[in-house]
């Protein structure tokens, strides 16, 4: 069976986990924990990608993230690729480090986000890795630690979660401490992580009522939120991929792409594509790196290659390119 496509969009939230595999540790010394945080962050930094909650466990790791300027896939593979790297290197071995491809969870905001929050931070102490709250509160693998001000992390967004449970830094802090602390008792969520139609229900319980009830609700396993919230995302998804396969039909592809741009902006194709610091020039890249990444779904790396730059230089062009398209009302078609 095909494996389905990543849902994502910017401003999505994405539950991110991902094993080792074979179950086996990820993570051996602090030196591959501070490796991976390092290479984490940067590339957080690099796609404005927000981080609001994360846990390195030995054989897996919890992210919580907001989609910036480029894709939870393309963020993932960046970090992903560059561990194992050093890790393989660090360690003497060969071959793959993780299991299959990473999990995320695409989710409803609200009220899922402090429960993710709160279940994520609690992974170190559910994994008996920490022994009581007061270790927890300092342990420097865990996003935890930051919110609760004993370490700092330049890349985690903690203002963001304390400014939703208390109107300073203070009282948030407080606040979020105590419901941390209640949710001990809760254990492991499987509505949190599991199928897409427990989720999508409201947990076991709920969906247990429902099925007694004879209510069958849609649901999609990459997905936590309720009905409606399925329902538009998957819509969405769909009328993203229907659009993108029609362009194809039609002949688009990079070239065509280039072409149209270069009628736009009153540029030859290979001037478009050429490097330079002309006006024109400059923004023809941009709206090419747009259409080419949302139209088509042409990879950053294949675009980075292209046009002999970086792949972060091609998120800030495709983020460029997406405000022109928008204020001067341009159509690819």
């Amino acid at each position: 069976m095909p494996r389905k496509s990543r849902i994502d969009a910017p401003g999505a939230l994405h539950h991110i986990i991902a094993r080792g595999i074979e179950h086996r540790s990820i993570f051996d010394t602090d030196n591959d924990r501070e490796d991976f945080l390092k290479r984490l962050g940067t590339v957080l930094s690099e796609t404005a990608t927000t981080c609001f909650a994360w846990a390195l466990i030995p054989n897996h790791f919890h992210l919580l993230l907001r989609t910036g300027d480029a894709p939870i896939s393309t963020v993932m593979r960046r970090v992903l690729t560059g561990y194992a790297i050093g890790y393989n290197y660090r360690h003497k071995r060969s071959g793959h480090l993780f299991q299959n491809r990473f999990k995320s969870i695409l989710c409803q905001e609200n009220p899922y986000f402090k429960e993710l929050v709160r279940y994520i931070h609690l992974n170190p102490l559910r994994a008996k890795i920490v022994p009581d709250m007061n270790s927890l509160n300092t342990y420097p693998y865990s996003g935890h630690s930051a919110l609760m001000g004993k370490r700092k992390r330049e890349w985690q967004s903690t203002e963001y979660v304390l400014g939703l449970f208390g109107n300073s830094i203070r009282s948030g802090r407080r606040l979020y401490g105590e419901f941390v602390q209640k949710g001990i008792v809760e254990g492991r969520r499987p509505d949190l992580i599991g199928g897409g139609l427990v989720r999508s229900a409201g947990g076991w319980s709920a969906l247990k009522s429902l099925r007694q009830a004879g209510f069958r609700q849609k649901a999609d396993e990459r997905i936590l939120g309720d009905g409606n919230f399925v329902a538009e995302v998957l819509q969405d998804a769909r009328e993203r991929l229907d659009r993108k396969y029609r362009l194809k039909a039609e002949g688009y592809d990079f070239e065509k792409i280039v072409r149209r741009v270069g009628e736009i902006v009153g540029l030859q194709p290979q001037q478009v594509v050429t490097a330079g610091k002309r006006r024109k020039q400059v923004e023809g890249r941009n709206i090419v790196c747009y259409w080419a990444s949302h139209g088509l779904g042409i990879s950053q790396v294949y675009l980075a290659r292209k046009f002999g730059v970086t792949q972060p230089a091609i998120s800030a062009a495709i983020r460029r390119g997406e405000k022109i398209v928008r204020d001067k009302k341009l159509r690819m078609e």
